[in-house]
C-alpha cells in the first residue's frame, strides 16, 4: 500500500466518525514469561514483588486498560506486558511499544534548563522579562526561571482545545501553537491572589514558557536540543517528538483507547503539538529507565543545579520539586512524575539511591482520570518490599 502525502491522511481522518471498540470476546493476549510460575517462585526477596506485579497485568484487557508495560529496576530487575496491541485484532500488546510519555516530557525540559543554568548561560534567579522581553506585559511583576521550573510563576493557563477527552477528541488534528497558547495566558493577567513564588499551581503554562525560553537562548528548535543535549547521549534511540503537527506514533506502538461518551474509542492518532515542551514526547519504557537512571544518577544535570528537581518550594499547595514529586511507600520515600495523554498513562519513578525503579505506560480507558488508582494498580506493587 503507498505511504499517503500527511495532509492526505489528516482529511481523512477528519472525515472517520466515532469508532467504538468493545472489550467483550477481544482475544487476551499471550500471558508474559516473566509472570509465569517459575519466575514468581524464583523472584529474589529482596527485589520488586513480582506476584503482586503479575496480579496487576492479569486479565487485560479488562474495563480500565487494554495493555500495560512495566519496567523495575535497581535491587532486581523485572520486565512485564500483557495485553492486547489492537483491540480489532486481538494481537498482543509489544514490549517495546512506543507511546505519548505525556507531562513526562518535562524531566526533559528541566533538565535542559538546568544544564543551562550550570553552562552560566542563565540563571535560575534570571526572569522571564530579562530572557525573553516583551513576552509579558507590564501588569506582571518578576517571574523567575525557577518559579517557572517549580510552578510558582503565577502563570494562568493558556489557551485550550478543551478541558476534558470528550471535548479535546473532535479537534484531536486541529494545530494550536505554543506562542497562542502563551499569548491567552497573558492575556489574563497574573494570578489576582498570589505572587509569584507564593503558590504552587501545576499546569503546562510552566514549561511551555521554559520550552520558549530555551530556543530564545539557544538559537535553536526544543526538540533538537533535547536530543542532542538528553536523548543521544543517554542512549535513548526510540525517544523523539513529532514533526510538528504529525499525529501520528511512528515505529512499533500499541493503540491507544478511551471512553467518550460511554464508548470505547480508538484515540492513538492526535496532534499534540500544542503540548510541547510540557507533553508532547513520545518514548519507550527502556528510554525513560535510561532518563530516570542518568537523571538521578547525576550524569545529565550536575549539582548543585539536581537539586531544584526535588526541591519543594515554601509556597502554598506546594507538594512537588521540579518536576517531581515525593510519596511515602513502604518507609521509603520515592519521587516520581506522572504523563497522561487519552489513551496513555505514564510513569517514572524512583528512589533517590536508585535501590528501585519503575517505568510504565499502561493503555488506560481513562488516561486523563484518576492516576493514582492506575499507580496504585501498576506502579506501587514495585515498591512493596
Amino acid at each position: 500500500m503507498p505511504v499517503r502525502p500527511l495532509p492526505a491522511l489528516l482529511t481523512s481522518a477528519l472525515a472517520l466518525t466515532l469508532t467504538v471498540l468493545p472489550l467483550a470476546g477481544t482475544a487476551s493476549a499471550r500471558p508474559a514469561s516473566s509472570c509465569s510460575a517459575q519466575a514468581i517462585e524464583a523472584a529474589a526477596t529482596d527485589g520488586p514483588d513480582v506476584e503482586a506485579l503479575c496480579a496487576a497485568l492479569k486479565g487485560l484487557p479488562d474495563k480500565d486498560a487494554t495493555a500495560a508495560l512495566i519496567r523495575v529496576g535497581g535491587k532486581g530487575s523485572w520486565h512485564g506486558v500483557a495485553g492486547v496491541r489492537d483491540l480489532r485484532t486481538g494481537a498482543p500488546a509489544l514490549a517495546n511499544a512506543r507511546f505519548r510519555a505525556g507531562s513526562t516530557t518535562k524531566i526533559v525540559t528541566a533538565a535542559i534548563v538546568l544544564q543551562l543554568a550550570a553552562e552560566g548561560r542563565i540563571s535560575l534567579d534570571g526572569t522571564v522579562q530579562q530572557y525573553l522581553p516583551g513576552l509579558l506585559t507590564e501588569d506582571y511583576a518578576p517571574i523567575t526561571v525557577r518559579q517557572l521550573l517549580n510552578f510558582t510563576s503565577g502563570l494562568q493557563p493558556g489557551a485550550s482545545l478543551g478541558d476534558s477527552t470528550e471535548e479535546m477528541y473532535p479537534h484531536r488534528f486541529e494545530t494550536l501553537p505554543p506562542a497562542e497558547v502563551v499569548a491567552a495566558s497573558v492575556a489574563k493577567g497574573p494570578d489576582p491572589e498570589y505572587a509569584p513564588g507564593e503558590r504552587q499551581d501545576y499546569g503546562n503554562i510552566h514549561y511551555t514558557v521554559l520550552g520558549m525560553l530555551i530556543e530564545k537562548v539557544t538559537g535553536d528548535a526544543y526538540a533538537h536540543q533535547a536530543a542532542v543535549r538528553i536523548f543521544r547521549p543517554l542512549g535513548m534511540r526510540h525517544t523523539s517528538f513529532p514533526a510538528g503537527p504529525d499525529p501520528r506514533v511512528h515505529g512499533p506502538h500499541n493503540r491507544g483507547y478511551d471512553r467518550i461518551d460511554g464508548k470505547l474509542v480508538d484515540v492513538t492518532d492526535w496532534n499534540m503539538s500544542d503540548r510541547w515542551a510540557a507533553g508532547d514526547m513520545i518514548s519507550t519504557t527502556a528510554d525513560l529507565e535510561r532518563l530516570l537512571v542518568g537523571v538521578f544518577s547525576g550524569h545529565v544535570v550536575p549539582e548543585p543545579q539536581l537539586k531544584e528537581m526535588f526541591a519543594v518550594p515554601d509556597a502554598v499547595d506546594a507538594t512537588m520539586g521540579a518536576p517531581f514529586s515525593p510519596f511515602e511507600l513502604n518507609g521509603r520515600t520515592v519521587w516520581a512524575k506522572t504523563g497522561s495523554r487519552p489513551g496513555y498513562h505514564t510513569v517514572v519513578a524512583a528512589t533517590r539511591d536508585l535501590s528501585r525503579t519503575v517505568v510504565y505506560s499502561v493503555n488506560s480507558t481513562d488516561a486523563r482520570g484518576d492516576g493514582e488508582a492506575i499507580a496504585r494498580r501498576f506502579a506501587f506493587p514495585a515498591f512493596n518490599r
